[in-house]
């Protein structure tokens, strides 16, 4: 970017006021928060379908999640090279080539029949697993990043239940169930070209920026390498937590209907954004004050208790139900808010803080898209076992038990980062 171009876009934002901070924090967010959204309509919707023109829906349903799930974790095993060493320059015109791929395999999927079309689930996943790295890098390395990261993450909780409310609505309207998902792009793509103009007009990280959070760089190999031996027992820690956490969200976003079904609440497509709503409120309020602890060692370490406070929530929650003290809409909302208060805190704080506290050469892309294939593939591997297993098709249960598990073991996995990383200091820092 040219030192001309540079200076047009914090003409936008910085006036020298508050009132031109505020604005530019209110765009990061928004166009953020849009763009990623805007994504979700191209990968969510067709969760909201059922599909009995398939034969077996539960089973054809598992097979079509897996296949995009696969292609979504092939995507961030790639990931983790091409977004580490992505260019500012070309982050745009790569996300939106990214889109339109996933869009015309939508298409294949309404023309090919069932169960041929499961491949194209797979197409569709492969490109928009990295729509997230390109996007979080017009974000980190900033003193607010955790508040414009927690807006980012929040679009993929609402718009999680946001995109399958329009998904079932079109079905409603008549849209036929293999032309759903293709017809639900269409609706997202006008809005998603408006956002991502947005995105493109932030600026670069300013000089406070990068002395507050260290300058962000593309790492090569020999540098990714060179971090995972100073960090690898503390971050594997925190990777098997966000793995396990990874593969419970994942199964609540993706059998929604069938876990609201079992819990009595069955047809209204509008609870899906009604829970999520207020998830995505609590994660917000918990998340984004992590803002106002300069102090990078501080921030790292609170946001492992706080990770761990949500676990504590997701095992509370089970307990109401179990108890019979929590109905199905308080159950979903409570276990939601506990697991993405540390899936959440991994994408805003935890690595932000860590490549800000140790300044190693570097960027969250990197280590977002490392967590990310790793829990992506343990939760095609539990799709898979499930599926092979010819387990019934009474999910919740099932969801329940693994869900308490994960958190348990997520806890155990949280309290050894922290352990690790509680000696670490800033190099420049006097001792």
């Amino acid at each position: 970017m040219t030192s001309a171009e540079t200076s047009r876009r914090r003409a936008i934002f910085d006036s020298g006021t508050r009132t031109g901070a505020w604005m530019q924090s209110a765009w990061c967010v928004v166009a953020a928060f849009g763009t990623y959204a805007c994504m979700y309509g191209f990968r969510k919707p067709f969760t909201a379908g059922t599909y009995p023109d398939a034969g077996n829906t539960v089973d054809f349903k598992v097979w079509l999640v897996a296949a995009q799930v696969m292609g979504y974790t092939v995507s961030k095993f790639a990931g983790i090279r091409v977004i580490a060493e992505m260019r500012p320059e070309h982050r745009t015109r790569v996300l939106l080539g990214l889109i339109g791929v996933a869009e015309l395999a939508l298409l294949l999927f309404a023309w090919i029949p069932a169960p041929w079309n499961t491949v194209c689930l797979f197409l569709n996943g492969l490109p928009l697993g990295m729509v997230f790295g390109l996007v979080l890098g017009f974000l980190e390395g900033r003193k607010l990043t955790e508040a414009f990261v927690a807006g980012l993450c929040a679009s993929f909780i609402l718009a999680d239940g946001f995109t399958k409310s329009v998904g079932a609505k079109l079905l409603a309207l008549g849209v036929p169930g293999p032309w759903m998902p293709f017809t639900a792009g269409l609706v997202f793509l006008l809005p998603l070209l408006g956002f991502t103009w947005m995105l493109q007009q932030i600026p670069p990280p300013t000089l406070q920026d990068k002395e507050a959070r260290s300058e962000r760089t593309p790492m090569l190999r020999s540098e990714r390498l060179a971090f995972l031996k100073r960090h690898g027992l503390g971050l594997g820690l925190v990777i098997l937590a966000y793995l396990l956490v990874t593969v419970v969200r994942s199964l609540r976003a993706d059998f929604a209907p069938e876990i609201w079904a079992a819990l009595g609440t069955k047809g209204q497509p509008a609870v899906f954004t009604r829970s999520e709503l207020w998830v995505t409120l609590g994660v917000i309020a918990v998340n984004g004050m992590a803002v106002v602890i300069r102090d990078n060692r501080r921030a790292l370490l609170s946001s492992f208790g706080v990770s761990m406070a949500g676990l504590v929530l997701v095992l509370a929650a089970i307990a109401g139900l179990r108890g019979g003290l929590l109905t199905g809409f308080p159950f979903m909302v409570l276990l939601g808010l506990g697991m993405y208060i540390p899936y959440v805190a991994v994408h805003t704080t935890v690595f932000e803080r860590l490549i800000a506290l140790t300044r190693d050469r570097g960027n969250i892309g990197y280590l977002m898209y490392l967590a990310d294939a790793i829990g992506y593939l343990g939760y095609v591997g539990v799709m898979l076992v499930r599926r092979l297993g010819k387990a019934d098709t009474s999910f919740l249960p099932y969801f329940i038990t693994l869900t308490g598990a994960a958190a348990i073991v997520g806890i155990a996995a949280l309290a050894g980062a922290l352990l690790c990383f509680r000696k670490l200091r800033n190099p420049n820092q006097a001792a």
